[in-house]
């Protein structure tokens, strides 16, 4: 992993802000998540960092990828140029998971050439896909609680269990192949029994359109939800993944195959910014820093994913006291954070990092009030 020295070397010779993406730690983070679920294929949800970059080294660690869109879809098919028409066909099929349960129709009709692993929880997408999209392999996605997660998600997506049975069967009806479930706990998730209820409630569901006389199910997405270590308060990743495979492994066959949508796991501490303080003040005895990066920029999770992201100062063995951290815009919502930790004699010109950044920051970074995204730079790309 980076250490401090090298971020601070980093931004000393590229400028700030900048973005930093280590992918050693990539590459740490896919192999940890195949140990400890080695029945779980990874599914890299693009749109946590959609950078090619990115993918193209997840794709060299032969990860599969979900995609929400089909400029998500290019990014990871771009890493398959090379191969001959069937064997690209042949990698779709087997390697992406168009993940959104709501598609628009262009791209339905566009991608149907290669029977794509598909989304779904309502009759209006069933007929969707039967008018745009025959040839999809669909896997229903099902509502499952979502009680302390960071980002909740059952409240958009997800049909009722009640409901679950009859969408598998109309899909059926209009001649789409059903291919098994899915689920989202909700991201950053904190509770850990999530996954032990949303498996079982899909275990029922697999049970009862069996009974039904449909045995063909042979797919369970896990969805996402793995957490990222962004405090000590997060649970360890082997604690989760106990959870899951003990379910998983008394629920399931070992022919059921099954996925997960990591985003946040993979790329979450893959991620590091840098900023300088571009002013500072003293007001009600605390001190304000300003720096030139914010939440219309990098710390965009702290708005888009309800992110708490922490600064902290280069300074060794320095007397921490809290501080206010804004960003470089004028707008009053540009806040990182009211209650940081840093020293209060920093001053105009120094450096200040964040750590754990690379999920669903510099992805969602806009031009807002003309200042532009950080300076994005790739460490380790070689192996």
């Amino acid at each position: 992993m980076i250490t401090k020295q090298q971020l601070l070397e980093l931004a000393k010779e590229h400028g700030t802000p900048l973005f930093v993406v280590d992918h050693d730690e990539l590459r740490n983070n896919i192999a940890m998540f195949r140990k400890y679920l080695p029945r779980v294929t990874p599914f890299y949800a693009i749109k946590s960092n959609p950078m090619p970059e990115i993918v193209h080294t997840l794709y060299e660690e032969g990860a599969s990828f979900d995609v929400a869109s089909q400029p998500e879809f290019e990014v990871a098919v771009q890493n398959i140029r090379h191969l001959s028409e069937a064997e690209q066909r042949e990698w779709i099929y087997n390697k992406i998971i168009y993940a959104n349960t709501i598609k628009p129709m262009e791209m339905l009709e566009a991608l149907d050439k290669y029977k794509l692993l598909v989304t779904y929880d309502n009759e209006e997408e069933i007929k969707k896909l039967k008018k745009y999209s025959p040839n999809s392999r669909a896997i229903l996605r099902i509502c499952v609680p979502n009680k302390g997660a960071v980002v909740e998600l059952s409240s958009k997506f997800g049909a009722f269990p009640e409901e679950c049975v009859d969408l598998v069967y109309k899909a059926l009806d209009a001649g789409i192949s059903v291919e098994g479930l899915s689920f989202h706990v909700g991201s950053q998730t904190t509770e850990f029994d999530n996954y032990t209820i949303a498996l079982n409630l899909a275990a029922d569901i697999f049970e009862q359109v069996a009974k039904r006389g449909y045995k063909k199910m042979h797919m369970l997405d896990l969805g996402g939800g793995y957490p990222a270590p962004y405090d000590e308060s997060v649970k360890p990743f082997p604690v989760l993944a106990e959870v899951i495979n003990k379910s998983l492994n008394a629920l399931f066959p070992k022919e059921v195959f099954c996925l997960a949508e990591s985003g946040r796991f993979m790329n979450a501490t893959a991620g590091w910014s840098v900023s300088r303080i571009n002013g500072r003040t003293v007001r009600g005895g605390k001190t304000r820093y300003y720096i030139n990066d914010g939440a219309y920029h990098t710390y965009s999770g702290i708005i888009f994913d309800h992110q708490h992201c922490h600064v902290h100062s280069f300074k060794e063995n320095a007397k921490l006291v809290e501080c206010a951290v804004f960003g470089p815009t004028c707008d009053a919502l540009d806040v990182i954070s009211a209650h940081e930790q840093l020293p209060d004699d920093l001053q105009i010109g120094d450096l200040v990092y964040s750590d754990n950044m690379g999920a669903y920051s510099h992805a969602s970074s806009t031009w807002f009030n003309g200042f532009p995204p950080a300076k994005v730079l790739h460490i380790n790309l070689k192996k």
